[in-house]
């Protein structure tokens, strides 16, 4: 049930974005636009069961007294969504993040359709190539990628950030305001998210009395 209602709000959003599409293509570098959560620079190693201890992790993320003990916590669930056992993925991988960095996000996105084509399991491809098209404001393809991501993967708060974001940006305020709840109940340590959820609360609900 969960999945077919994410699979009909992004549908629908596609639908509706269309319009805003043609004149969102612009030069990428134009603006500065904020970037979804992504992983750390620097990531702990985590152990072989990668199920068991992301719910544990979830867990422990949602119960973290701090965001200084929640940052830990939440590598440690970037670490094992970044795991592979393919060489060929974490070079490729590498690579992009590299190219990224270097703001050469066609090469990046070269790196990723490889990446995908090998392991279309593999989430995090999946999202970092999304992070790239909502970076040139090709909605549509990010919002493609994001759908795929959380069919894997429901609680990637990542993903679950950036479509908010992506919302916001086309002026969907109540779809933007459910994907930022849906980010913060998974990780309620989320920088900068709260402060939007208040502040879209207020615009699509009103203040309280």
């Amino acid at each position: 049930m969960v999945i077919r209602s994410l699979r009909a709000v992004l549908l629908a959003t596609l639908v509706l974005s269309v319009p805003h599409l043609a004149s969102a293509q612009g030069d990428p570098k134009a603006v500065t636009k904020p970037k979804p959560p992504e992983a750390p620079a620097k990531l702990p190693k985590v152990g072989a069961d990668r199920t068991k201890g992301l719910d544990f992790l979830f867990g422990a993320l949602k119960a973290a007294p701090d965001d200084i003990s929640a940052k830990h916590v939440e590598a440690r669930i970037w670490a094992i969504w970044l795991q592979t056992p393919s060489d060929t993925v974490a070079l490729l991988m590498s690579r992009s993040k590299a190219a990224m960095d270097a703001r050469q996000n066609e090469v990046a996105l070269k790196l990723l359709d490889s990446v995908i084509k090998l392991r279309p399991d593999y989430v995090e491809a999946w999202n970092r190539r999304a992070t790239i098209y909502y970076l040139q404001n090709d909605y549509g393809r990010s919002l493609s990628d994001i759908q795929q991501v959380l069919l894997r993967e429901p609680r990637h708060f990542g993903a679950l950030a950036g479509l908010g974001m992506i919302m916001q940006d086309l002026g969907e305020e109540k779809r933007a305001l459910d994907a930022f709840r849906k980010a913060l109940e998974v990780n309620p340590h989320l920088e900068k998210v709260p402060d939007l959820v208040k502040t879209l609360t207020e615009k699509v609900e009103g203040r309280d009395i």
